[in-house]
């Protein structure tokens, strides 16, 4: 056997206890056999999972959301993301219409990019990141709870906002390093 069936072997989840149900999130107590076999309690946060997508515009820029964050107390520039409708709603859907609602734009080309798991040590959160290209022009149509600037950024100052700290969010880092990896190569 690989290492990692017989380290999964030796752990045992004994009992999940909801703990409080939010809009997004729901955050779960775990109770973990050990292999030593005493129990551990581990945070777990379930979300039912998100897409994201890089939108290039016809001059090779990305548009980007500028939006408050809660959890931060501040803005964040990001690129357009959300969560599924439900859990069976295929991403590359969810990612469509997130550009559409957060830009205006809708995407003539979508491709996909990635898969982020975020915070492996306590949720199941899953991004897939999508590339947009050949966008045509829509409607921006935000949620009621959504106040978006939407600005044109070259890679290159992108770049230069990630390694300056600027630009911290880990799914925009993550996409916007694989989107000039993979595309401007």
């Amino acid at each position: 056997k690989d290492e990692e069936a017989v380290m999964s072997e030796k752990m045992k989840r004994m009992k999940r206890e909801l703990k409080y149900e939010g809009s997004i999130v729901k955050i779960y107590m775990d109770e973990i056999e050990l292999p030593n076999g005493k129990i551990a309690k581990w945070d777990f946060i379930n979300h039912d999972g998100a897409a994201a997508v890089v939108p290039v515009t016809s001059e090779g820029k990305i548009l980007m959301v500028k939006q408050y964050r809660n959890a931060l107390d501040r803005d964040t520039l990001e690129i357009p993301a959300g969560k599924l409708d439900d859990i069976s709603e295929e991403t590359s859907v969810c990612a469509a219409r997130e550009l559409e609602e957060e830009t205006g734009y809708k995407p003539g080309k979508l491709e996909f990019l990635m898969t982020l798991c975020t915070w492996v040590a306590f949720t199941n959160e899953k991004i897939d990141v999508y590339v947009a290209t050949d966008l045509i022009p829509a409607k921006q149509n935000l949620d009621e709870d959504e106040f978006i600037d939407v600005k044109a950024y070259s890679v290159e100052d992108l770049k230069e906002k990630i390694f300056k700290g600027e630009l911290q969010d880990t799914k925009t880092i993550s996409a916007i390093l694989a989107y000039d990896t993979k595309y401007r190569k």
